[in-house]
């Protein structure tokens, strides 16, 4: 077997996605088929991502993974299932005939490194990231080129998500084996190019309840839940991939708060009752509320996932202005100059009118920082070795 490769090494990196109509609770915990369909937009991996590297050689004697650095525990179930769905899709795509490019034997071991470039496990959907990212990598090694929703879903249900750039739509699907809860782009990246994003940072710890564990709660106690899936969000899904398509910005904000609103409501209606706000949150639903009303018009929305951290929509044309805003309500404590990452954002002076209209006594250093991006494509190869996050042996590289 002298032709094969001693090691194949592949790095691939993957984007944020944030619901802007929820995704909250399962109808099968192990396929992870969500009991109602959800729309998200893709943040640019400028300022969010994750980079894996997955390498296989028949060298190696396990699976291993490493995130952040950290040997992580291989054996955990979601990513098991992630590895077992590949290379169950490598193996269905070899007996149907494909000359597999990469003359690799299946049972090679894979090792995995991956980090992000952002906090995780606060709120930021970092979850999504990695299993997108770890789903797009697997399918580069093991020569897969199927639809990989399923394989992104059974690590985390918003991963499949992350698989698209721009406007994307997760359909829940009927088939009790999950083979149609899939994700498809609405509307690419490039549809809307005045639409900008600021991730307002409360905190950068974990959260004190996990996704998972919120979500069944919420299903198994929450009416209001029960009712929101399946009165309300098939309209909301409709609406809103309308408001995308047509860039109406005044009626995509006002439905992206309301569906926020409404999904923290099911969780506060969950028993015991989980709440992911803090009070730094709930001031800053106020600020947008006051800034748009002394506008006259929806020009700032905010969404809020599993976490005290605000997402907030704007156009390009009311960002210096909304940051001026924030920085007001919330001055930075120490880091005036890294307070604002991303994105340059031109500092701008308050009118004493708007000044006035938010009416917030200042809380200094509740908002730890602002991330300025926007709208991004989907996962992408890095064809540069100089990338891997593995070495020639299979391990990480050291940190520089």
């Amino acid at each position: 077997m002298a032709s094969e490769k001693p090691i194949v090494v592949v790095t691939c990196t993957a984007p944020v996605n944030i619901a802007v109509v929820k995704y909250w609770g399962k109808r099968d915990e192990e396929l992870i088929l969500p009991i109602n369909s959800s729309l998200s937009v893709t943040l640019h991996q400028d300022q969010l991502k994750t980079t894996t590297t997955a390498a296989i050689s028949r060298d190696f004697t396990e699976d291993r993974i490493w995130l952040n650095g950290q040997e992580e525990d291989v054996g955990q179930p979601r990513l098991q299932a992630c590895l077992r769905e590949i290379r169950r899709l490598a193996r269905k795509r070899r007996s149907n005939g494909h000359e597999d490019p990469l003359p690799l034997s299946l049972s090679y071991k894979v090792h995995v490194a991956s980090e992000n470039n952002f906090p995780t496990a606060a709120g930021l959907a970092s979850s999504a990231a990695g299993y997108a990212c770890l789903a797009y990598a697997l399918a580069r090694v093991y020569g897969v080129d199927s639809d990989l929703s399923e394989v992104a879903r059974r690590g985390s249900g918003s991963a499949c998500r992350s698989l698209y750039g721009g406007f994307v739509e997760w359909q829940m699907g009927e088939r009790p084996d999950g083979k149609d809860s899939i994700a498809h782009q609405v509307a690419p990246e490039s549809h809307w190019p005045e639409l900008r994003v600021l991730i307002l940072v409360v905190s950068a710890e974990r959260k004190p309840m996990g996704s998972t564990a919120g979500m069944q709660t919420s299903v198994e106690t929450s009416a209001l839940l029960k009712f929101r899936a399946e009165a309300l969000v098939p309209a909301r899904m409709a609406e809103m991939t309308r408001c995308i398509r047509e860039r109406d910005f005044q009626a995509f904000g006002q439905l992206t708060m309301k569906d926020s609103n409404q999904f923290h409501a099911t969780c506060l209606d969950t028993f015991p009752p989980i709440s992911y706000l803090s009070d730094t949150s709930r001031r800053i639903i106020q600020l947008v509320h006051r800034f748009n009303a002394h506008h006259g018009r929806t020009k700032v929305a905010y969404t809020f996932d599993a976490g005290p951290n605000a997402v907030v929509f704007t156009l390009d044309d009311t960002v210096a202005e909304f940051v001026a805003a924030v920085r007001h309500s919330f001055p930075p404590e120490s880091n005036g100059e890294k307070f604002l990452k991303g994105l340059p954002v031109e500092p701008i002076l308050l009118s004493d009118e708007l000044k006035a209209a938010l009416g917030m006594d200042p809380v200094p250093g509740s908002i730890r920082y602002i991330i300025a991006t926007q709208v991004g494509p989907g996962p992408q190869v890095l064809d540069d070795p100089g990338a891997h996050l593995l070495g020639p042996d299979g391990l990480p590289k050291p940190a520089a």
